[in-house]
């Protein structure tokens, strides 16, 4: 059976981001579940006891699950393969990664891969991700998970949402990679063809 996540991070005992993964939690019960009570994940996380950066998952399906702790390190992320699949669909961050780990597994020697869909760049295997264009930070409007941060980022106008499609990607010059547990500007890459490499197509 699928459940359902929630990454969150926290740091020097502070749970970070609360607001808005209490908003996709809730959010994710109401419309998989029918569930209208509010849960406040506060409640589930002992924070005081993690000082360097910890990843706490949550998960759940109409009620929380398990609620497990673990260091957090920084992963190495210095080239993308492109892979193409018009059919993925990860609206919900959910336990069932399958088609996500096989394209994973195609990317040869690439340290991740940037997921196009229907022409659209949309995330890495983990990451929502960002590109300047000189004036700003742009990212895909149709990304396959609304993920926290992206959500707060767009939400203090650090990033503002844009189709950005395949063809246009190298009138960019840099790709910043986020998530839950990244903070942005932590990966931060020159796009070039040395950081995007090979081109894979699942289905198109």
């Amino acid at each position: 059976m699928c459940h359902y996540i929630e990454s969150i991070c926290i740091e020097k005992g502070q749970i970070q981001n609360l607001s808005f993964h209490n908003k996709r939690f809730n959010t994710t019960r109401k419309e998989l579940f029918g569930s209208s009570t509010f849960i406040n994940l506060e409640n589930y996380i002992n924070a005081e006891t993690h000082f360097e950066r910890t990843k706490c998952r949550v998960i759940y399906d109409q009620e929380i699950i398990d609620v497990s702790y673990q260091p957090y390190k920084l992963p190495s992320i210095n080239n993308l393969s492109l892979v193409f699949d018009n059919e993925i669909n990860y609206k919900y961050k959910s336990t069932d990664r399958n088609r996500i780990n096989q394209l994973f597994d195609l990317r040869n020697d690439a340290d991740d891969i940037l997921i196009v869909k229907n022409g659209l760049v949309t995330d890495t295997s983990f990451c929502n991700i960002a590109l300047w264009s000189g004036m700003e930070w742009e990212t895909p409007a149709k990304p396959l998970l609304k993920g926290t941060r992206r959500e707060q980022l767009l939400g203090d106008y650090t990033i503002k949402e844009r189709n950005i499609y395949l063809e246009d990607i190298y009138t960019y010059n840099r790709i910043r990679l986020f998530n839950a547990m990244i903070q942005f500007g932590e990966i931060d890459l020159m796009i070039n063809k040395f950081t995007l490499k090979n081109t894979i197509h699942i289905n198109s």
